[in-house]
């Protein structure tokens, strides 16, 4: 793409002028949440799935609702996930603004940090909005 002042916009003039700011980007990825609590892991080499179908979130642009089922799988360490804690981890996210892709990314995170797992998978499925739906996927290791 041109500089500006040759007729043509740079990506970053474009995005701004469609109203993204670094801050939109950003938005919610080191907010504060609750803490996934963990209990002792008494096996070893299996595997574990979470499906929450009642994931919601706010769209850090529009200030509209996001809704969609969140999917994770593991195969724990030491440690397992307390479900409860998960559930109310979850819940938080209702009045955050923030991006699927940062969602997604940021419970995997916060599950690996809190149970150290040999391997985790989180997969967020959004309900379609304007026509278009998102699926996306974050993997640890």
């Amino acid at each position: 793409m041109k500089k500006k002042g040759t007729g043509t916009k740079t990506k970053a003039q474009g995005s701004a002028e469609r109203g993204y700011t670094e801050a939109h980007a950003k938005s919610g990825t080191s907010t504060e949440l609750p803490e996934i609590e963990t209990w002792p892991n008494q096996f070893k080499r299996y595997e574990i799935a979470i499906e929450i179908p009642e994931y919601t979130a706010i769209c850090p642009k529009t200030g509209l609702p996001d809704f969609g089922t969140i999917r994770l799988r593991y195969m724990p360490d030491r440690a397992c996930l307390e479900l409860k804690s998960l559930k109310l981890y979850i819940h938080a996210y209702r009045n955050l603004g923030i991006f699927y892709e940062n969602a997604v990314n940021r419970i995997l995170q916060d599950v690996v940090k809190a149970c150290r797992p040999i391997w985790a998978i989180v997969t967020g499925e959004f309900t379609a909005r304007g026509g278009l739906r998102s699926t996306i996927e974050a993997k640890y290791p």
